[in-house]
């Protein structure tokens, strides 16, 4: 693996701790952030200015441009996608445009420019509620919400292009990624910045289904290590602790940390329609640290330290409109 490469949606949460994980490797890290009038580079503001480092603001929609910022580039981490899953369901046709058509720019700007691998960001949601634990990459996918469906869509356009192409890529699978930056769209920093900011009654979805969670750094090094490895092209990869947790039990984990006696209420918004719900996540890492040698550093209850610690200084918390619903 040589030293240029690229991050498409580095200006996000996963996105903006790879590309410091990069720059800290030493890599010379291209940093693909979504064009907007207000010049704003999204998480990458928080990321000090490195000569390796070059920001490039514009949309993985467009395939020109896709095309022009992969040139030079010996890997490329596709990760930009519109991910919220309750947007998902107001408005699915920009999912089809970001994550379908934005991966089929990219996987043809790869095989276009030649690059020696892509590495293709997937979500355990494609699974759907497990059918088996811990899920495997055998694990029938199942698209219980518009975004799971945009996808499983976006997998089987980056295989076709290995089946029909060659094109060297990898799709990493992460689950349950959380820690410092995550938007306040899910369960764990919206919970903790209702706390740090003084609620009695933290507003809440659904509190039974169980999710298998990696905390950010540990999401950050599976990437690197997929992008690694040898001879793993054409295979997908989850990224998991194999580990479940009920949402109930993490937001107790939370409160105890935080030294809270809250209570919960159930928020109506917040709730999933029944069958979109996806109840049970716990992945199967066993293929992952075969092939590559990765494996979690850290605990849920570490993790959640690191989270909580960052959410509460007052120059992050301040940046969370907690008091309001974030779809």
């Amino acid at each position: 693996m040589s030293k240029k490469v690229l991050v498409t949606g580095a200006d996000g949460f996963i996105g903006s701790h790879l590309t410091q994980l990069l720059l800290a490797e030493g890599y010379e890290v291209r940093a693909l952030s979504y064009y907007n009038s207000f010049n704003n580079y999204g998480w990458l503001e928080d990321i000090p200015a490195a000569e390796n480092l070059e920001i490039v603001s514009g949309d993985v929609r467009d395939s020109d441009f896709c095309r022009s910022i992969t040139k030079g580039c010996d890997t490329v981490f596709h990760l930009a996608a519109l991910i919220a899953i309750p947007y998902s369901y107001l408005a699915p046709d920009s999912y089809v445009d970001t994550n379908i058509r934005g991966t089929l720019n990219m996987c043809q700007a790869a095989r276009d420019c030649g690059v020696r691998r892509i590495i293709v960001t997937s979500t355990s949601e494609v699974y759907g509620t497990a059918q088996y634990v811990p899920i495997d990459e055998l694990h029938p996918r199942q698209p219980q919400s518009p975004y799971s469906a945009t996808k499983i869509g976006a997998d089987a356009i980056a295989q076709s292009f290995y089946n029909a192409f060659d094109l060297p890529l990898v799709i990493a699978r992460p689950f349950n990624t959380y820690g410092p930056r995550q938007s306040a769209r899910a369960i764990i920093p919206t919970i903790i910045t209702q706390i740090a900011n003084g609620a009695r009654e933290i507003k809440v979805g659904d509190l039974t289904p169980t999710r298998d969670f990696n905390f950010v750094e540990d999401t950050a090094h599976g990437f690197l290590a997929l992008a690694r490895a040898q001879g793993i092209e054409g295979q997908d990869f989850n990224i998991a602790t194999g580990t479940e947790i009920s949402m109930a039990d993490t937001l107790d984990t939370i409160a105890r940390l935080m030294d809270s006696d809250v209570r919960y209420v159930v928020d109506t918004q917040r709730l999933r329609p029944s069958k979109s719900e996806v109840r049970r996540l716990c992945g199967n890492s066993q293929k992952m640290r075969q092939a590559t040698g990765w494996a979690p550093q850290h605990t849920l209850e570490s993790g959640l330290k690191a989270t909580i610690e960052w959410f509460t200084r007052p120059e992050n918390l301040i940046k969370y409109k907690w008091q309001e619903y974030n779809r």
